[in-house]
């Protein structure tokens, strides 16, 4: 098993060579001396399994040309599948109408161009993350003691959600046990919940008022620029929260057959918060 790394001396890095993973040091900016590397390291791979750099820390252009130098590199291994973490392209999906969402558009870029040079893939799609309401996503302290998460979409409006940390694992093990002749699309969805159930869970095992509140683009506009988030990942960030709110996360698509044939059955978000209420607690107090 091989590894990619840019700092083999990161904590992260010496946990995975500890439990034998062969760490390899590679900078994934797509120069021609990085493209070679790649390619090394990949040589003798059976399976290789891939994300980018979101477009939100680089750019679009940069991302794209990231992921085809994986899909790229995997092709001259001759490697038996490329799982590829890919997303939905919510310029397509909204009809043109939503065209910033750069972190989604770039990886379903890449998912074409894996589709266009022929190479045995399957797109493991996530779904969003348990752990962003332990980061940005965690709802904020009021003056009154309560806690609010902030949103522009309405409290009824469904995401889908996983446990990225701990369950990403079981989709790219479907992935592998079915190929070839598995689904060449899976959709890594374990709980579809409204943005109230989300803080009714908190608040049941916190034993804190957690509340969702809804405000307006502009009220939203405010408080992430007054954060300290970049004007262009605002930009992004809001043309995909209207994006999911009119079309949905995956779009139309049926997340079923993704739940077939999993090792186990993936971590709903009450499980998620009752294992990890210690952290919460931490965050609401």
């Amino acid at each position: 098993m091989r590894g990619f790394t840019r700092d083999s001396r990161k904590p992260e890095a010496q946990m995975l060579t500890k439990k034998g993973v062969e760490m390899v040091t590679v900078d994934p900016n797509p120069t021609p001396e990085n493209k070679v590397k790649v390619n090394q390291a990949f040589e003798g791979a059976t399976y290789v399994f891939a994300v980018t750099i979101p477009a939100a820390r680089t750019s679009k252009e940069r991302e794209l040309e990231e992921g085809k130098m994986f899909a790229d590199a995997a092709k001259a291994a001759n490697v038996r599948l490329f799982i590829w973490s890919g997303l939905e392209n919510y310029t397509e999906i909204s009809g043109g109408k939503y065209t910033h969402a750069a972190h989604f558009d770039a990886k379903a870029e890449v998912t074409q161009y894996c589709k266009d040079i022929g190479i045995p893939f399957v797109n493991v799609e996530p779904a969003g993350y348990y752990q962003n309401f332990l980061g940005y996503g965690a709802p904020r302290k009021q003056p009154d003691g309560t806690f609010v998460m902030f949103g522009i979409s309405s409290p009824d409006s469904v995401g889908h959600l996983f446990d990225a940390n701990g369950d990403y694992g079981l989709w790219v093990r479907k992935a592998i046990e079915e190929w070839p002749g598995g689904e060449t699309e899976i959709l890594t969805c374990a709980d579809i919940l409204s943005r109230a159930e989300i803080v009714s869970t908190l608040s049941k095992f916190t034993g804190k008022t957690v509340k969702y509140v809804q405000v307006s683009k502009e009220q939203q506009l405010k408080a992430m620029v007054a954060t300290g988030v970049p004007d262009h990942i605002v930009v992004m960030m809001m043309d995909m929260y209207d994006c999911i709110s009119e079309f949905g996360y995956y779009g139309k698509k049926d997340i079923g057959p993704s739940q077939k044939g999993l090792a186990r059955k993936p971590r709903t978000w009450e499980e998620f918060v009752k294992e990890n209420v210690e952290q919460f607690n931490k965050i609401l107090s």
